[in-house]
């Protein structure tokens, strides 16, 4: 597929670096734009992550998990909403000929939800 923004990166930017890119652009667009979204139904949430993930440019797959808290609703008044440290999430990014595989958990012992490549 022609790429009519491929004008706007430098011209050395390779296939593989560019689906870096749009893996991990994705990654950042998933986390700030969910974290904070309330949970009522994890597999509706996931599901609408995935959805949004795919409309992004150049991604061929995404899988969502989140990992809800044990204990559940202690009174009516908790406000069960994502965060980062329930997040695990794989994109797929292609882009020209190359592929990059790119995710995001939480890793407990940085304390902090990571984006990294894959492969």
């Amino acid at each position: 597929m022609k790429d009519p923004a491929r004008k706007y990166f430098a011209p050395n930017v390779t296939d593989r670096e560019r689906a870096i890119f749009e893996g991990a652009i994705t990654l950042g667009a998933l986390y700030h734009q969910f974290v904070g979204a309330a949970i009522h139904e994890v597999r509706a949430l996931e599901r609408a992550m995935e959805q949004a993930a795919l409309a992004q440019p150049f991604i061929e797959r995404a899988r969502v998990r989140i990992k809800c808290p044990k204990g559940g609703r202690r009174h009516p008044y908790i406000y069960p909403e994502l965060s980062g440290e329930m997040l695990t999430i794989n994109l797929v990014a292609k882009y020209g000929k190359a592929r990059a595989r790119v995710g995001m958990r939480y890793v407990k012992e940085l304390d902090y939800p990571l984006m990294f490549i894959v492969r």
